[in-house]
Order: C-alpha cells, then structure tokens, then sequence
C-alpha cells in the first residue's frame, strides 16, 4: 500500500496509528488525503493482527482543519466528491474495530468529523471543535448531522452547526464530546495507554461489542438523507461563493440561491 506522504500509517504490536502529516497547513485536507484515509482505514479493517487504531495529526497546532477549502470544497460543489464512490466522506463509518482520536489542536470541519466516527477520544487543553461549514455556504456532508446529536445534546449539536462557532476541550468534555483532557505532551502517551488496555481484551469480543453498538443506532437512512440534501446546497451560488470569499479573505456575500 502506498500513501501520500500527508497520510502517515504505521503499525506497533496490535494498534496502527494514521497521522495527518500536512501541519504547514494546518493539517487540511485535500482529495487524495481523503481517499488515503479511506485506504488506510480499509487495510487497518481487514488486517487480522491490528486490533485497534489511533488517528491524530502532526504537530502541535493542529489535529485537522476541515478540508483544503481552495482545493477539496470547490470540487465538492462540483460534484468531485459527493458523487465519487472511492471517497466515501465519512471516514472509519464501517470499522468495526476500536479506533482512538488523539486530538492535538484543532478540530475543525472535516477534522471534527473524522472524530466522530470514532470511539474514544484524547483532547489536549488547548483543542478547540468546531463544524465552520455554514459560515461559507456549505455544509458538513460527512455525517456531522446523523452523528453529532447522537453524541452529545441537542441543542449543543445545533449550537456546532448552525452557528459555525467552536467550543474549548473544556466544554467538549462537559457535553461528552470527548473522554479526557490532557496536556498537550500527553496527548498521544495517553492515546497509546488506552489502545493497549483495549488490546489485552478479547478481540472478538471487542470488535463485536462495538459492531452491536454501531449497527443498532441504524444510521444508513441519515446518511443517505444527508447526501441528497447536501448535494442540493453544494450546487448551489452559495457553495461557490463563500469557499471564493474564504480564499479572497473577505466576507461572503451571500444570496440564498
């Protein structure tokens, strides 16, 4: 398998660890980074030998930004990605084995959504979560609507996504949003801890164990709702306007059409 040197994969005993390696750019993503993850996510899956996996980021600013907003989000609009079957924009929805956010920074847009598609999750003190999308014209298509008011409150999921402010590591823990808040040095020690404390129980039975959760909560029908919709906003003047205003560094103008 190989991967863009932007998607670090790595095995250790029995957990691999994916890191997002761009952090001069805030660790944002760009389409082949995304279909690396994919990649990655799938030989992780199926490799019988690694039993759980980490994903944070590279450097300490950042655990993800969301994606390359110059790059991937234009392509979104044009259909790059909602209509493309090798990028399934909701990344680790069918592994079935433990996978550990390790969150070192920021996590915003696609960043946050990668984290909720996993099952425990590492914050340093100075993370910040935030789903930005709507202040640009877009949405967050990659589950953010089926997954996020599963996870914590209502009214903190709508808060995420029709404000498009962020939240501190602080109150993302009060709402449950994530297991612990660290120090930044310990952010990935404590990561590895919990993977190999997971990795001393039965395999089997820790892989059905979360199979049973995720299969029970029936989320196709919200993913497939999600990605009707989302393709009626992605077409739209809007789409195009406010990732052209993010790139011009000025405010968006938008018109609702």
């Amino acid at each position: 398998m190989q991967l863009p040197a932007t998607i670090g994969y790595e095995k250790q005993g029995h957990v691999a660890t994916i890191t997002i390696n761009r952090p001069e750019a805030m660790n944002s993503l760009t389409l082949e980074m995304l279909a690396a993850i994919d990649e990655a996510a799938i030989d992780f899956n199926d490799d019988p030998e690694i039993w759980v996996a980490i994903i944070t980021g590279a450097g300490e600013k950042a655990f993800c930004a969301g994606a390359d907003l110059k790059e991937a989000i234009p392509s979104f609009a044009g259909g790059a990605v909602l209509g493309n079957p090798d990028i399934t924009k909701r990344q680790l929805s069918d592994v079935y084995k433990p996978v550990i956010a390790a969150i070192n920074g920021f996590c915003i847009a696609g960043g946050l959504e990668l984290v909720l598609g996993t099952d425990l999750r590492i914050a340093a003190e100075h993370a910040t979560f935030g789903l930005g999308e709507v202040r640009w014209g877009v949405i967050p298509a990659g589950g953010s609507h089926i997954r996020l008011p599963r996870q914590v409150p209502w009214a903190i999921a709508m808060e995420l996504l029709l404000t498009g402010r962020p939240i501190d590591a602080h109150r993302a823990y009060g709402v449950g949003l994530v297991n612990r808040v660290v120090p930044a040095a310990d952010v990935m020690p404590v990561a590895r801890e919990l993977a190999e404390t997971i990795c001393k129980n039965g395999p089997l039975a820790v892989r059905t164990a979360k199979e049973i959760a995720v299969r029970s909560l029936e989320v196709e029908k919200g993913f497939v709702l999600e990605r009707a919709l989302g393709a009626r906003v992605f077409a739209s003047e809007d789409a195009q306007e406010g990732p052209r205003a993010f790139g011009e560094k000025r405010p968006p103008r938008f018109t609702g059409r």
